[in-house]
């Protein structure tokens, strides 16, 4: 029997009221949901996260070095990358939030900006109500106004395209990786020298004075994500160098970092107590008062070759003896930091003349042509062999420098009518594609394979490859030397014949190499390495 319901009585809520309070508290968590959505949408812009990796390989850039090997790219494709986050040109005179004590992040806003903050956040999350309501499968902060505004972003690690290599820029427990971050334009921050107070500089990377109008290439600073590169401190560097022998040894690029090194130091001794010696291949700057040198050692191959004259080596038909090192290994003995690199000179030819015997000057040599990448094995082999034999870890540190990326390929970093390097002005910062500009990443990942294979002598890896891909605006161009010389005007009007866009202006991308090394030594003692090199995970 049904008994009907009291009209007036507190009892149950009638099945039509039940349903509507269903809906209510739906609603209510959806627009929870939403909101929350839109806090975290908010927070992550607010913290430039959330772009789209990729990574970038390339074949060489001298128009015949063959492709990646197919190994490669498979680790290259688990290695960090490039992000290209947005398209922000830095102001012309005004820095970009302006670092406080070390670090680019702002102060917690006051109380009432939070507050404003929070409401401009409510508003947006009931926009987004209304925005799902309107396009039934959109989500909020899925408009493309809501894309947040960002610099260029390398993602260091691991593997072949952006491997970190050295401990420095490890992501131990407690450390980050410093090789994984941005270039942020910061006028109150860099250059750490000016162009006009450094005399040792050669006429090769004086692009000011040879001419150059704009700057701002002197004024990005990178700035690693999670944490700060160690300030560079010349006299805290000078105190680790006093009695002691640091040298570059390698081919140009090693020789534009070794100024670039020279600059950075030589401010801290007064003129009469500083020298500069060169004599052969071995360029040695003295400072007097901490008895301590800064020195540079040609050696384009590491190996003896044909183009060991550190002053008459532009030949074109290059010629090395791949187990030959004892030469110019007898001029590293006793040095206490050494930092080696070699690379350009291999990217003329996709094969490489190995000579096994005799004398490059006889008239007939007998050579085998071996593909690029395995000549380069073989050498590093040979030189892995020379450091683990001769080197006390005690009392020497090593490091080895990636490769040193060339711009030759306009089109690489999307300005097909761009003639190579010539005229540009900013860094790669607004091409979202991924950057082709011809870096043969075989070679990098040989070199970090056979470094990080190295136990008895641990070698530091100082990944600058891809963070200097970036870096399009900062070479020498048209403002610069050919053959001794520098560039007439009428050569400066040729530059897809004459623009140098392999080597670096100073005040520059080196000096940012120098401060990975300045971190390493700084750091640590011979005889207390800083973690082991090991792959991202």
């Amino acid at each position: 029997m049904r008994i009907p319901r009291r009209k007036g009585a507190v009892g149950m809520p009638s099945r039509r009221a039940q349903v509507a309070a269903v809906f209510a508290l739906a609603a209510l968590l959806g627009v929870s949901v939403l909101y929350d959505s839109a806090h975290i949408a908010a927070s992550l812009r607010r913290h430039g996260a959330g772009p789209r990796a990729y990574a970038k390989l390339s074949d060489d850039d001298s128009g015949g070095g063959g492709a990646v090997s197919s190994a490669a790219r498979e680790e290259a494709s688990s290695a960090a990358a490039v992000e290209a986050v947005s398209a922000r040109a830095p102001p012309v005179k005004a820095a970009e939030s302006a670092p406080v004590e070390g670090t680019d992040r702002p102060d917690d806003p006051p109380p009432h900006q939070q507050q404003e903050a929070e409401k401009a956040e409510a508003e947006a999350a009931a926009a987004a109500v209304t925005a799902v309501a309107a396009k039934p499968g959109a989500t909020a902060g899925s408009s493309s106004q809501d894309a947040p505004l960002i610099e260029e972003v390398v993602q260091g690690g691991g593997g072949v395209g952006h491997g970190g290599g050295a401990a420095l820029g490890e992501r131990h427990e407690g450390t980050c990786d410093l090789y994984k971050g941005r270039w942020v334009y910061d006028e109150s921050r860099a250059p750490i020298y000016k162009e006009s107070g450094c005399g040792f500089l050669t006429e090769q990377v004086t692009c000011m004075r040879n001419g150059r109008r704009d700057d701002d290439y002197q004024k990005w600073r990178w700035q690693p994500d999670g944490c700060d590169l160690p300030k560079f401190d010349a006299k805290l560097l000078l105190e680790k160098l006093r009695n002691k022998r640091l040298m570059f040894v390698g081919d140009s690029l090693n020789r534009n970092q070794w100024e670039s090194m020279v600059c950075l130091v030589q401010a801290e001794a007064p003129w009469d107590k500083k020298s500069l010696v060169k004599n052969g291949s071995l360029n040695v700057f003295h400072l007097q008062e901490y008895n301590a040198t800064v020195e540079f050692y040609w050696a384009p191959f590491l190996v003896e070759s044909n183009s060991d004259d550190p002053d008459i080596h532009s030949i074109s038909d290059r010629m090395i003896k791949p187990t030959s090192i004892a030469k110019h290994a007898a001029n590293w003995q006793g040095v206490d930091y050494l930092i080696f690199n070699t690379y350009i000179w291999w990217m003329n030819t996709p094969q490489m003349k190995t000579v096994h015997g005799g004398s490059f000057s006889r008239k007939h040599v007998k050579y085998d042509e071996i593909e690029r990448v395995v000549a380069y094995r073989k050498v590093l082999k040979t030189w892995s062999r020379w450091v683990e034999a001769h080197i006390d870890p005690k009392r020497t540190t090593v490091l080895f420098m990636s490769v040193s990326p060339v711009h030759m390929q306009s089109e690489g970093w999307g300005s097909p009518n761009a003639v190579k390097c010539f005229s540009e002005t900013q860094p790669a910062i607004n091409y979202t594609k991924k950057l082709e500009v011809g870096t043969d990443w075989d070679l990098f990942a040989t070199a970090q394979r056979v470094t990080r294979s190295m136990k008895k002598v641990p070698v530091h890896f100082i990944n600058i490859t891809a963070l200097s891909e970036i870096r399009k605006d900062a070479h020498t161009s048209v403002h610069t030397l050919r053959q001794g010389k520098l560039l007439t005007a009428e050569q400066k009007t040729n530059p897809r014949k004459f623009a140098d866009c392999i080597h670096w202006c100073l005040p520059g991308v080196p000096d940012t190499w120098n401060e990975f090394v300045y971190g390493h030594i700084v750091s640590s003692t011979p005889q207390q390495q800083m973690p082991e090199d090991q792959p991202h995970r």
